[in-house]
């Protein structure tokens, strides 16, 4: 790899040259991890690297194609069409599937391809004319067709730790053709790790800003939280609404809420919400939470949920965190209970195999045909009985007996058995 320019930004200007200089990622790179296997053995298969922004996506991709001998072509899925692609692919191809020639092929945001674009890899990733290596930024089962995924190897790269961070701004300090000719005191490593979020990019732009808005008479040059925050203009979470931290992040909060810890459930609804994430969509999920989680053992949740979506689709934000406040606290302070969604989930089960025809008695005769043949007969009407309850058969006959519904040792449920158990003693004494 061509030397560094003064002019390149310092992410460009330490971007690693071998596998060795990379920090991190050592479940995949160290002795003995597997794409450290795959290159010592000179063997590089298609594959997917996921994770988030700025850990090494595209650096290991091109260190990964210089470790084996092959061309690299990068493409970006923001800016290439089915024929740039296409024509790429066209140019790559011709090696009659000899692995050892093929060139490289990396795509960033390979997410961002549609059906077609992803479609057209297809023949040329089977083939063995190009390696593809994709880099996305979100969970490839959800982002990536299942053909092109089942024809590649995938990989999680992990966020950098804050004392990987540490390092790469230790490094950048010490060896960067720039910074190394100051004098440079880091004293907000553990600040910068915090902004960067495990983001390697972010954490060395806001060191680059640091020094070059320092006092440059200053020596030695201090970096301490107070410059870096001058820098910094947004110390934002960092949230992807459309990508996997969306899914991660609902469901710490559903989590939360069902493990009955209102503080954990109002810091991720929080980051949500300062992400960006729309309000209406939490409102939905705490819906489906308020009966899926709380059921029966607080009937008012599912109100109180219901009340809440309506509320914040007519108020909107910023008003609306203040009712999906309530609401979060509420539901995550309250009895719990699955006892109904186990039970759905078990009658949805056996309708799927099962189609026992409604007993006569249970149909509905409206016609003098109908009551011909029986339907109707013999149903009785519970409201003319004490407490508006008669004993009778409502399930087909094969499947008499059968419990979907069990109730959960809450008191509300526990009352409704109560309830239910009496009912029966009652009819049975009145017999």
């Amino acid at each position: 790899m061509a030397h560094p320019s003064p002019d390149m930004p310092l992410a460009g200007r330490m971007r690693p040259t071998s596998l060795d200089e990379v920090i991190g990622q050592s479940h995949l790179l160290a002795p003995g991890a597997p794409l450290r296997r795959l290159v010592e053995q000179g063997h590089l298969p298609s594959l997917i690297l996921h994770g988030e922004a700025g850990i090494g996506k595209t650096t290991i991709a091109m260190l990964l194609a210089d470790a084996v001998g092959r061309p690299f072509h990068a493409l970006s899925a923001l800016n290439t069409g089915v024929k740039q692609l296409r024509e790429v692919l066209e140019a790559g191809g011709g090696s009659g599937g000899l692995a050892l020639e093929s060139p490289v092929v990396f795509i960033d945001e390979i997410h961002r391809f549609n059906k077609a674009q992803q479609d057209a890899l297809l023949g040329a990733v089977e083939s063995g004319d190009v390696t593809l290596i994709g880099a996305t930024t979100e969970n490839p089962s959800f982002s990536v067709n299942n053909a092109l995924l089942s024809r590649c190897q995938v990989y999680r790269l992990e966020p950098l730790s804050e004392s990987h961070i540490e390092t790469v701004l230790r490094r950048a300090i010490d060896h960067d053709i720039v910074l190394k000719e100051y004098d440079i005191e880091l004293v907000a490593q553990d600040f910068i790790s915090q902004l960067a979020h495990g983001d390697a990019r972010k954490a060395l732009n806001l060191l680059e800003l640091a020094v070059q808005t320092a006092d440059p008479n200053q020596s030695p040059i201090i970096i301490d939280q107070d410059l870096v925050a001058s820098v910094a203009q947004s110390a934002l979470a960092r949230y992807d609404k459309d990508g996997e931290q969306h899914y991660d992040m609902v469901s710490a909060m559903i989590k939360s809420v069902r493990g009955s810890d209102p503080d954990a459930a109002l810091y991720w609804m929080a980051r949500m919400l300062v992400g960006g994430e729309p309000a209406d969509f939490i409102a939905r999920r705490l819906v489906i939470l308020a009966s899926e989680d709380i059921g029966n053992a607080n009937p008012n949740a599912l109100l109180l949920a219901d009340a809440a979506l309506r509320s914040v689709q007519s108020i909107g934000m910023p008003e609306a965190r203040i009712i999906l406040g309530q609401v979060v606290v509420y539901l995550a302070t309250s009895a719990k209970s699955n006892s109904t969604y186990k039970a759905i989930n078990a009658a949805m089960k056996l309708a799927q195999s099962d189609a026992s025809a409604v007993p006569l008695h249970l149909r509905n005769g409206v016609t003098s045909l109908m009551k011909s043949q029986g339907y109707g007969a013999g149903y009785v009407y519970p409201h003319d009985y004490p407490n508006h309850y008669y004993p009778q058969s409502y399930l087909p006959e094969q499947l008499q007996g059968t419990r979907f519904y069990n109730y959960a040792d809450n008191k509300r449920e526990q009352h409704s058995q109560q309830f239910m158990n009496w009912l029966k003693s009652q009819a049975a004494s009145n017999d």
